[in-house]
């Protein structure tokens, strides 16, 4: 039996496994299906290592670099 995880934007509720902070960065492993979620510096330190164990390794780093809306009033 596998274990399906579908792809969604990842959400401020979303912290990293390793220091609670946003998670940027999903990676779900072959082995179980389970996901590991990263902030984009633990995401960086575990790459190299953990990216070939992963069926999906989805990365929205990108949008640390984006300009957050600003409502008028």
């Amino acid at each position: 039996m596998t274990t399906a995880v579908a792809t969604r934007e990842l959400t401020a509720l979303d912290r990293c496994d390793r220091c609670g902070a946003q998670a940027y960065v999903r990676a779900v492993l072959q082995s179980s299906g389970g996901e590991l979620l990263f902030c984009a510096h633990h995401a960086r330190a575990v790459e190299a290592n953990l990216k070939p164990l992963t069926s999906e390794w989805q990365d929205e780093t990108q949008r640390l670099h984006e300009k957050s809306a600003v409502l008028a009033d």
